[in-house]
């Protein structure tokens, strides 16, 4: 039904392409399309859209001028006068049945997808790119945040709100650029980045790629689109960069690209040199003591960052080789990430009631469950070695699977990975755009998790349920990609209704 995508034409300085000055997009309120949309807009172009439901993105997009509509109909592209120039959409959240997407084929709109536009925003700048099976939004978020501290305005994309900005996106007025790269789909492949990125390569996303080796091979691909002379950074922790670099460095020196490595240990086979070293990890309050070393220096360099766990002193590293690559000055850079807070749905601190604190993630792959939980774990073990409590505090999450085709790969791991928790809720699957599949639901996870579990398939019982099985002292996270977010007000409504405890 779609055509083939048009090309879009260069633009000048801030000046959009013409394809590009009026543009509808289908679900603008998403976390990628609100991005595009806030550059958009603030380069000067008319923006119209829809999407499902209200939210605060949405909200934001019409305060900057976006014309936005709540529900999909083909009048819709008649939000701006004399109709888009373009319609933009995405790969999996909406059908190519969606009626906006109909009518723009029956009118001969051309209808683009997200990446396709995000790249030819992208021209004209340096382009730095993050990619990986976990860490992206973080990893990018450290950089941006690092790089304003330096003194740069980077224009950036990314897929969750940077807490010191409360945005996704923003138009600067330097000549950096700054993303996230997300190989769910392989739209990563629309980009040629001067630095990239790899923070790990880990099976996923198979109801797209179909087999490991396809999902692999498209951070090969990627490494093959860096610019002559740019820069790769890869994680040598991490089993899946580290072959990525065995593999691509040779053909990578042929056109004059380094591949630098960061990770911990004393690295001796690393098939790259090694730009940055982990040395230690100390946790401290939500986050943490870095101690690492970088290449040519003979002396350790500490940092104290404000978000938990182990995998965000490597994210950390990774930022600092990127950073460091645009000329900025290494102190500098070292504040920068001493000054980073975060990233919306990233650890993020939700409430406090009762003396129970409760927290959201986003993570939903059992080694982003596995990282949040182990962050967790230190940060109550920490306390009760600091005298803060009388006894440990317990770790209780309420995960909720994402996908019927994930959840059915990987419901052992799942398993294996919450049961680092001391006592769980899992939730049914939160579908998104998959239909469900027979005999795939929570209780499928919940099965093969090893500590207290409790299989819940009504979500409104979960905050009277959750306040009581928690104690003073314990941590509460709400975990997955999907609507469990919005279970954190609930949980703490429940703790607040409850007679208060005495401390542990």
């Amino acid at each position: 039904m779609s055509k083939p995508e048009q090309e879009i034409g260069e633009s000048t300085g801030a000046a959009l392409p013409p394809e590009l000055q009026r543009v509808h997009m289908v679900g603008i309120g998403g976390a990628g399309m609100s991005g595009i949309a806030r550059i958009l807009l603030s380069r000067g172009g008319q923006v119209s859209g829809s999407d499902a439901r209200e939210s605060r993105g949405v909200l934001s997009l019409r305060a900057r001028g976006a014309e936005v509509r709540i529900g999909h109909s083909a009048d819709a592209l008649d939000l701006l006068p004399g109709g888009p120039t373009v319609v933009v959409t995405t790969y999996a959240a909406i059908p190519k049945t969606n009626p906006e997407l109909v009518e723009a084929n029956r009118r001969d709109i051309p209808v683009l997808m997200r990446p396709t536009v995000l790249a030819a925003l992208m021209r004209g700048h340096r382009t730095l790119l993050v990619s990986g099976t976990h860490g992206k939004t973080s990893t990018t978020s450290m950089l941006i945040v690092t790089l304003q501290h330096c003194g740069a305005d980077p224009s950036f994309a990314v897929g969750g709100e940077l807490n010191e900005a409360g945005t996704n996106a923003h138009h600067g007025s330097g000549d950096i650029f700054v993303a996230e790269a997300d190989e769910s789909d392989g739209s990563l492949l629309q980009y040629d980045p001067d630095v990239a990125v790899v923070t790990n390569i880990e099976s996923d996303h198979l109801d797209y790629f179909g087999t490991d080796e396809a999902y692999i091979q498209v951070f090969d691909d990627f490494a093959d689109r860096l610019a002559p002379g740019g820069l790769l950074v890869v994680c040598l922790d991490d089993p899946g960069s580290f072959a990525l670099a065995q593999r691509v460095a040779p053909r990578m020196a042929e056109r004059g690209i380094e591949v630098l490595g960061y990770g911990s240990g004393d690295l001796a086979d690393a098939p790259v040199p090694v730009g940055a070293r982990l040395i230690d990890w100390q946790p401290r309050d939500v986050g943490g003591i870095v101690e690492f070393q970088l290449d040519g220096e003979t002396v350790p360099r500490s940092l104290r960052l404000s978000v938990p766990g182990r995998h965000m002193a490597l994210n950390a590293l990774a930022a600092l080789l990127a950073a460091r690559a645009t000329g900025a000055d290494i102190d500098e850079i070292v504040q920068g990430l001493e000054g980073f807070g975060g990233v919306h749905r990233r650890f993020q601190f939700t409430g406090r009631e009762n003396g129970v604190r409760v927290f959201d993630d986003y993570a939903h792959h059992p080694t982003e469950v596995r990282a949040v939980l182990e962050a967790a774990a230190q940060l109550v073990a920490q306390e009760a070695r600091d005298g803060a409590r009388l006894q440990r505090g317990r770790v209780i999450v309420v995960f909720q699977p994402h996908l019927y085709s994930r959840t059915a790969t990987f419901a052992t791991e799942f398993g294996a990975a919450l049961s680092l928790a001391d006592e769980v809720v899992v939730l049914d699957v939160y579908g998104a755009r998959e239909d469900p599949l027979p005999g795939v639901n929570g209780a499928l996870v919940a099965q093969s998790v090893t500590e207290p579990v409790h299989y819940q398939p009504d979500m409104s019982k979960v905050g009277k349920q959750v306040a009581g099985l928690a104690g003073d002292g314990d941590v509460v996270i709400t975990m997955g990609a999907g609507d469990v977010t919005m279970l954190g007000s609930q949980i703490l409504d429940g703790l607040r209704a409850r007679p208060q405890q005495g401390g542990r």
